[in-house]
């Protein structure tokens, strides 16, 4: 398993509502930089209510751009929850997903926000031969 670190930034837009409002849509894209240097776009849709410590989202991306010496793409799936203030979040890379250079990568996408709201991340992928 090889692993690649780095930063992102994201920008996150609100989107109209889906299931007749109930469930609040965020358009996104990224920018990664360090081992893995892409853009990302996505969809993100969420319910409940962060403000009092419990919610939930989904979401996926589609990333486009080199890991290490490939170039390609993939796509990320995550699932956050929060609850009564504790947050679990599961990243993972779609499979099936990979493009390019970049086809039957497998992984898990760890995600860390600093205080400063830098957004750090360790990608931990298997790629064929």
């Amino acid at each position: 398993m090889d692993t690649a670190k780095g930063t992102f930034t994201i920008s996150m837009m609100p989107a109209p509502g889906e299931v007749g409002g109930h469930v609040d849509r965020f358009d996104f894209t990224k920018v990664f930089q360090g081992d893995l240097e892409a853009n990302g776009i996505g969809v993100m849709l969420s319910c409940g209510d962060p403000k009092s410590g419990s919610a939930g989202y989904v979401a996926i991306e589609s990333v486009d751009g080199r890991l290490g010496d490939r170039a390609g793409g993939f796509a990320l799936s995550q699932l956050g929850m929060l609850h009564h203030g504790s947050q679990t979040l599961h990243y993972q890379v779609v499979p099936g997903s990979g493009r390019g250079g970049l086809q039957g990568i497998a992984g898990t996408f760890h995600l860390q926000v600093d205080a400063d709201g830098t957004h750090r991340y360790v990608l931990d992928y298997d790629l064929p031969g």
